[in-house]
């Protein structure tokens, strides 16, 4: 073979997102082997409802990681976020509004605090001079906290009672939250990948001084990338909410260990600078397999977290892996 096609096909077998296709599909195979139960319309359809919530808060990692940073908040965002769209929803229901207004008050509410928590992360980052660890530590305990104290612990129903409704597949195994979910995922790669708020996202992790340099203003788009992973959990939370029926003060619990996770082996860098929304979106869907693919296999779940931290081993080994061969080509 020809040297030139031989180092496009080295690229191909060991690009990112080839290679989680090949994961994803081994796991299908492997699964459906163990139970063919695991290849059906009615499975693919509980994979999407748990995927969904996790993809959604991914995309909003993954513009956070490519600047260098890290939002741990977003899994008590999704639950602080539905349980307050919860008692918005529950107080019109109660007072007599009609569902469809209960439920775009919900989304609005729940949208709303997604963003404010965000706000509040870049205000701790940007002002107080906190690193992003420690400023969305502080809002994932705060979050929590919060939830437990407004629910007391218990779930908050009382809402539309056709909003549960619309979680059933309408679509195949598509219903129509996981399709409107999938539509903004689309529109966030594109943003990221050929609008100019991707580029400047991908210039502040590569090198932040440089980015300064070139005209711009870190402080403001950061503000705007915590901003926009803010929203996609209060996304989470309101599908969240959609799914259960209820705001549930537990909802978000480690959801952003499983987000995090999502996008390092998508391929993301944790340092910065690196990452694709293919790669979150195929990391979250691995993610989600596994978790299903045991509960249907009868193996015990916990060996879910060990599937995962084998996973994320491997991509970060990848990455390291093609860094060297990339230095080595150049050399």
């Amino acid at each position: 073979m020809p040297r030139s096609r031989r180092g496009i096909a080295g690229r191909i077998l060991l690009d990112q997102q080839s290679i989680l296709v090949y994961v994803l599909a081994a796991l299908v195979l492997v699964f459906t082997v163990i139970n063919p139960v695991f290849f059906s319309v009615g499975v693919f359809g509980n994979i999407l409802v748990d995927w969904a919530p996790i993809a959604l808060i991914a995309v909003g990692e993954t513009f956070v990681v490519i600047t260098g940073g890290i939002d741990l908040s977003v899994g008590s965002t999704i639950t602080i976020s539905g349980v307050i769209a919860a008692f918005a929803m529950a107080g019109l229901t109660g007072a007599g509004w009609p569902d469809p207004v209960s439920l775009a008050v919900g989304i609005l509410v729940s949208l709303g605090v997604g963003v404010l928590v965000g706000l509040v992360n870049a205000v701790l980052i940007n002002v107080a001079k906190l690193v992003p660890f420690i400023a969305t530590l502080a809002t994932l305990g705060a979050g929590a906290g919060l939830a437990l104290v407004l629910t007391k612990g218990g779930p908050v129903g009382g809402g539309p009672s056709s909003a549960i409704g619309l979680s059933a597949p309408t679509i195949g195994p598509f219903s129509w939250p996981i399709i409107i979910a999938i539509v903004i995922i689309a529109i966030a790669g594109l943003f990221l990948h050929f609008a100019r708020f991707g580029r400047y996202t991908y210039a502040i992790g590569g090198n932040t001084f440089s980015a300064t340099a070139a005209g711009i203003s870190v402080p403001r788009h950061l503000v705007k990338v915590y901003g926009l992973s803010g929203l996609f959990a209060g996304a989470a939370g309101i599908m969240t909410y959609l799914t259960l029926g209820s705001g549930s003060p537990t909802s978000g619990t480690s959801d952003e260990l499983s987000a995090i996770a999502a996008v390092v082996i998508g391929g993301a860098s944790l340092t910065g600078g690196v990452g694709r929304m293919g790669g979150t979106v195929l990391g979250s869907l691995i993610l989600t397999s596994v978790t299903s693919g045991l509960v249907i296999s009868n193996i015990d779940p916990n060996w879910n977290q060990v599937v995962v931290a084998i996973l994320i081993a491997a991509a970060v080994t990848l990455q390291t892996v093609r860094r060297g061969l990339g230095r080595r080509r150049h050399s």
